[in-house]
């Protein structure tokens, strides 16, 4: 049993996980040989994905840092956190505004592992942290650390970072989203990024089937169905757009082709 109570055969060494594939292409350290040897295969399939996974990570900054200085936001709903990479979504979050609160979602045992990344509050802010699966959004709003973190009484951001392409049909990804939001007040916001082969579909198909080789099957949108997510909702301009492209803050502008980004992002806010 390790220091941090969980038992270490929770966490699959032998078989490749997303988000362990994400840190080892960002150039994290934590993933193990079989998220590397999915990587290298991925990266081999489209040579742009690293170039695609900064992209919707640097979106990811922008967005948060929209929310908290334009939009006012201080409490976020973080769902398929990942694993932490500096600076996260409270760090930006709290920069910006010190009381700033943050609940993250996952469900894969290491992250909760390397979670003091995540807890690392300011003293006039709070992190929480709930181990729980997206597809239960009624374990998540009934959690305690979900209602004694965030005030319903009062704007909520949703965070939905490049994870809805790994939930399918069956269990309704527009469904979760909106139940997700529903609890939350008026004037609360929905932030995502959306997977899609719009721009690059032979090459963007075949990083997918690399990733159902190994029992992750994704479910790519198009612009038609990212629309689906925000019906009723209010549109930040730019409104929905490849990553690269929402409000962009310089430092990439002209580097990055449309055919090397595979998502869409938006950031919405709940009107009704």
């Amino acid at each position: 049993m390790p220091e941090n109570g969980w038992p270490a055969d929770r966490i699959d060494t032998e078989n490749a996980h997303s988000a362990r594939i994400y840190d080892y292409i960002l150039g994290g350290r934590d993933y193990y040989r079989a998220d590397r040897e999915a990587g290298e295969a991925m990266a081999r399939e489209w040579p742009a994905l690293p170039i695609h996974m900064r992209a919707n990570r640097d979106f990811m900054h922008r967005a948060v840092r929209y929310l908290a200085e334009e939009a006012g936001v201080r409490q976020f709903l973080d769902i398929g956190t990942g694993i932490p990479t500096s600076p996260n979504l409270h760090e930006i979050a709290q920069e910006v505004a010190p009381e700033s609160r943050v609940v993250y979602v996952d469900n894969d045992p290491i992250v909760l592992t390397l979670s003091q990344g995540l807890l690392s509050s300011t003293s006039q802010g709070r992190t929480a942290y709930i181990e729980a699966d997206m597809r239960d959004p009624a374990t998540i709003l009934r959690a305690p650390e979900f209602r004694e973190t965030l005030d319903l009484d009062r704007p909520v951001a949703l965070t939905v970072i490049a994870i809805v392409h790994f939930v399918l049909d069956e269990d309704d990804a527009v469904g979760i989203v909106r139940r997700l939001m529903e609890p939350l007040p008026v004037g609360s916001y929905l932030a995502m990024s959306i997977g899609t082969a719009d721009f690059a579909p032979d090459e963007v198909g075949r990083v997918a089937r690399e990733y159902a080789a190994r029992n992750m099957p994704m479910r790519l949108r198009t612009r038609a169905e990212a629309e689906e997510f925000f019906t009723g909702m209010e549109l930040s301009e730019p409104g929905i757009t490849q990553v690269h492209h929402w409000r962009p803050d310089g430092s990439q502008d002209g580097t990055i082709r449309d055919e090397d980004i595979a998502m869409y992002g938006a950031v919405a806010r709940k009107t009704g």
